[in-house]
């Protein structure tokens, strides 16, 4: 399989799960590529970061800065929008899931 097609299709699914962590407390990079590798998404920090801006840059999120054992991490959460967001792709992921089941 194309690795390149997956990643495409795969780019949704991780945006999805960044929204679902955001809305039930504050994550950070390091903590969410855990997360996510944890699930067998193999991503680097080279791609976490810029969907994370984006996704702040798209208003999906809301990126606060906090100062943890002398350094700045960049803390994120969910915004009004991307509750919204995350409400209608997992009634779609909901209805696609059980379409392909």
């Amino acid at each position: 399989m194309d690795n390149k097609v997956l990643r495409k299709l795969f780019l949704g699914f991780i945006q999805i799960h960044i929204l679902h962590h955001a809305k039930e407390e504050h994550i950070y990079g390091t903590w969410m590529l855990e997360e996510l590798q944890e699930h067998g998404y193999d991503i680097s920090p080279g791609t976490l970061y810029p969907i994370l801006h984006n996704m702040e840059k798209d208003e999906l999120l809301r990126m606060e800065e906090r100062k943890v054992e002398g350094k700045i991490r960049k803390y994120y959460s969910i915004t009004l929008k991307g509750e919204d967001v995350l409400t209608e792709a997992r009634a779609k992921a909901y209805e696609l899931f059980k379409e392909i089941k």
